[in-house]
């Protein structure tokens, strides 16, 4: 697989922090221009804008990000849910509720248990879902495949869920192969941390304290594959500006060793929860989560990027101006939990809101909600993806779909103030589509077919 040096060379990362420790604003600046190229920016390029103070600069970070951010993926903000199937795990791992030494009972889903689960949230109005699993034998790749299964075979009502996201441990070429065949969406995996010294302690036992094994997922999900590959950190266990840098160095190996970069960035912050409260040195603010994505959509425009409801709806609001454009919603993270049953949580959350709340909130922020999966299911993956994600051309069929998924959501599932508010919504953005190739006439044409009935009307 080659050496973890290929990926994150700890002292060139650390020589770049020591360099860059005083930028001058000359510096800042010509980089702030290069960054408005949409280009992308290297790992000393970044660590100048990570050591950057003045609060004026920081203004223009900020007014670069969400003017890449709208060049890019447009006003659209696409929506999830993670799935959580089973807290059965080996691992020990020091920021998890769900690791071994925690005592509290544990849940597996039945195939019945799942189906009932994707019910709730089709009932909600979800059309993908991020499954969780945590890294246990009776968790084996055959049961994965079969939750899988249940999951696309289950429909209700007007609904069901088009597109399966898994989050599962790092597995053999062999199992994603099987993850591929049976039509997984994105695999995401994050390393946590990729400073190897805290990675080994706060993985004292389990198969995930192989660094490497960690480290080197995507390459075997490349081989098995896979090319939609989600990376992300969990900031607050080392300084984030390390944290930072070595997630930009792991998507610019994948992208230049696979010429795809990675679909996804993740930027999860460290929540407590039950037995689960580690005194971190290096915590991160609310303030310094929003530089953070602010950087990574300057240093690498092309690639989408998720927040969770790990954060609070305020913080969350401002993140999907200045670079997400992937977020859960009324998200619940113990098995069963969506619906009356509660069981061990995974984190705490901080945004508690039901999705229609969510929904009403980013339109009255003038932003546009998305349920759309259909790269997925047209083929759109992997380089093909890149080819249009990397010139900013994936809103002219984004904003088009993400209208067409908007309306089923009204239709189905919208209170009538909701449904009066995305209406205004749908009009401003459907004027916005170009008429080249009649784009904008099909798009009013099949929203016309929803309202008589139809669902599931893509490009």
């Amino acid at each position: 697989m080659g050496k973890v040096t290929d990926i994150i060379d700890e002292g060139k990362i650390n020589g770049i922090l020591e360099k860059t420790k005083s930028p001058n604003k000359e510096k800042v600046l010509e980089i702030l221009t290069k960054a408005s190229l949409q280009k992308g920016l290297d790992l000393e390029e970044i660590g100048y804008l990570l050591h950057t103070k003045d609060k004026d600069l920081w203004k223009q970070i900020f007014s670069i990000a969400k003017s890449i951010k709208e060049d890019i993926y447009g006003e659209r903000l696409v929506f999830f849910a993670p799935l959580y199937i089973s807290s059965y795990c080996v691992n020990d791992c020091e920021y998890c509720a769900f690791h071994c030494r925690n005592n509290i009972p544990r849940k597996k889903l039945t195939l019945k248990e799942v189906e009932e689960q994707t019910k709730q949230l089709i009932d909600m109005g979800h059309k993908r879902l991020l499954l969780e699993f945590g890294e246990h034998p009776t968790n084996d790749i055959d049961y994965i495949i079969d939750v899988i299964k249940t999951i696309y075979a289950t429909k209700h009502r007007n609904g069901e869920i088009r597109r399966v996201n898994v989050n599962i441990a790092a597995t053999t070429v062999e199992d994603y192969i099987k993850l591929k065949e049976v039509g997984i969406g994105t695999y995401q995996l994050f390393q946590e941390t990729y400073h190897r010294e805290t990675y080994e302690k706060m993985h004292p036992r389990g198969p995930k304290s192989d660094y490497e094994r960690q480290l080197f997922a995507h390459d075997r999900a490349f081989a098995g594959g896979i090319d939609d590959i989600g990376l992300g950190v969990l900031f607050g266990l080392y300084d984030y500006k390390f944290e930072v840098l070595s997630l930009v160095s792991h998507a610019q190996y994948l992208d230049q060793k696979y010429n795809v970069g990675p679909h996804t960035l993740s930027v999860p912050r460290f929540q407590p929860a039950d037995t689960v409260d580690i005194k971190l040195e290096h915590a991160v603010s609310e303030e310094e989560l929003l530089k953070i994505i602010a950087i990574l959509r300057l240093a690498v425009p092309y690639t989408g990027m998720i927040i969770s409801t790990r954060e609070k709806p305020e913080t969350r609001s401002m993140a999907f101006e200045i670079g997400i454009s992937q977020t859960s919603a009324a998200s619940c993270t113990s098995p069963g939990g969506y619906g009356k049953e509660k069981n061990l949580e995974q984190f705490n959350l901080s945004d508690h809101r039901n999705l229609g709340e969510v929904i009403e909130g980013i339109m009255q922020q003038g932003l546009l909600p998305s349920f759309c999966t259909a790269c997925y299911r047209e083929g759109r993956t992997g380089e093909d993806f890149m080819h249009i994600a990397k010139p900013g051309e994936i809103h002219n069929l984004c904003r088009p779909n993400a209208i067409l998924t908007l309306k089923e959501y009204l239709i189905d599932y919208a209170t009538p103030e909701v449904k009066n508010l995305g209406e205004k919504i749908i009009e401003k953005y459907l004027a916005q589509i170009s008429d080249k190739g009649n784009r904008r006439k099909e798009t009013e044409e099949r929203l016309e077919r929803i309202e008589k009935g139809e669902r599931d009307l893509y490009f």
